[in-house]
């Protein structure tokens, strides 16, 4: 914590002497190349917009991954012809994403759950034997909780047996997830398959017993439910479970809780309902090393990592939190440039381990403060702050790297 702090102070009280100048004679270099520049002409613009662009396909616009897709794409986007730029692709979820992802042109990465990797072996072993070294992880984004919500005479999923249960879209994440999981616990019902507005509706007319989503809570069309609609969220644990081995569940998905504040119409106040969860993951293609695809993968992921404080604040999905680039996902190989990364950066990810953007901000309003005072200039732009922030997360971790090692 002092070598944190100390360092902090090091890079304000540094910046006056480092950046000022370089800032000023760096804009006046721009705009002098600005002004000579040669008119692009129609194939050069063409090959520099897809020299720079990357797609990551995720599920349906109301899922978290659409979210996230989104937020990757503000925080990394630099349009200019070095930069990059993702594009998000909305598909269709489930195991499609990940097939996307190995068979689609144009796909470089997407949002997929950890249990993806299992179930699609044991779709096809053959089409799938050598997966693990055609799709990489590059980090575990945030967890995938399992829903299920039932009318209120349903107070078990012993109490499902028979009744018609909407699974979501056929071969949607949450169909494939709630197959692997009501397999494991030997329960039996009459399976639908309707979106999530639909099964809402449904389950309000008291036409289905329950609907299952699997999404990062809260999921925004559960949070539409009132207290009037006399449905509840179902718990999975071995209260709720007696006389079931639960153990192969709790080994394959993550045991967690859903709160009363994340679903005020489905829980009562004070109160958790116990569930499981996937981990949601960014995974990449493999491209072969040092082939264009691959390096401008490689690119992204220097550029994403270098930036991932920028999406610890409340502009963000409040799901950032749970993002923890250092864990390891048993099974998958991790993409080689992002294990490269984690390496480079061992110690400064260990000193600000658990340290929150609240911390870093009064530091970094000084170090912008000092910047404006340097140049004169009365505001900044918003990529001239994202600019100043990468800038002093740089300085930050050469300080912190360096005091550690002495």
């Amino acid at each position: 914590m002092n070598i944190f702090r100390s360092s902090l102070g090091t890079v304000v009280a540094l910046f006056g002497l480092i950046f000022a100048k370089p800032y000023v004679a760096d804009a006046q270099a721009q705009r002098a190349r600005g002004a000579s520049a040669a008119a692009y002409t129609y194939e050069e613009k063409k090959r520099e917009t897809n020299d720079i662009a990357l797609t990551i396909v995720t599920s349906g616009i109301t899922c978290t991954c659409a979210r996230f897709a989104e937020d990757i794409r503000d925080v990394v986007n630099d349009l200019r012809p070095d930069g990059l730029r993702v594009l998000p692709v909305l598909g269709v979820g489930g195991l499609q994403t990940m097939e996307d992802v190995l068979f689609l042109k144009g796909i470089d990465m997407g949002v997929v759950d950890e249990d993806n990797l299992r179930l699609l072996k044991k779709r096809d072993p053959t089409l799938h034997a050598g997966i693990e070294q055609r799709v990489h992880y590059i980090t575990q984004l945030y967890h995938n909780e399992f829903h299920v919500v039932a009318r209120k005479d349903i107070q078990t999923f012993h109490d499902l047996r028979g009744k018609q249960v909407s699974f979501n879209l056929k071969n949607s994440q949450t169909e494939v997830t709630a197959d692997a999981i009501f397999s494991m616990l030997n329960i039996d019902v009459e399976r639908v398959n309707y979106d999530n507005n639909e099964a809402m509706m449904k389950l309000r007319a008291g036409e289905i017993a329950a609907m299952i989503v699997v999404s990062g809570a809260p999921q925004s069309a559960l949070t539409r439910f009132k207290k009037e609609d006399g449905v509840h969220l179902l718990g999975l644990d071995e209260r709720s479970l007696p006389n079931h081995d639960l153990a192969p569940i709790f080994d394959s998905y993550v045991p967690t809780r859903l709160t009363h504040e994340q679903y005020p119409a489905l829980i009562p106040e004070g109160a958790s309902t116990p569930t499981v969860a996937n981990r949601a993951l960014l995974v990449v293609y493999n491209w072969p090393e040092n082939s264009a695809r691959y390096l401008r993968l490689a690119k992204f992921v220097d550029t994403f990592f270098d930036r991932i404080y920028q999406f610890h604040n409340d502009s963000r999905h409040p799901k950032w939190k749970e993002i923890n680039v250092s864990a390891n996902v048993p099974g998958w190989t991790r993409f080689k440039p992002a294990a490269d990364w984690l390496t480079q950066h061992k110690a400064s990810l260990h000193s600000r381990e658990g340290r929150s953007v609240t911390e870093l901000r009064p530091a970094f309003d000084q170090f912008v403060a000092n910047y404006i005072e340097s140049t004169g200039k009365k505001s900044l732009s918003p990529p001239e702050k994202q600019s100043l922030f990468i800038e002093f997360t740089k300085l930050l971790e050469s300080k912190v790297s360096s005091q550690s090692a002495r």
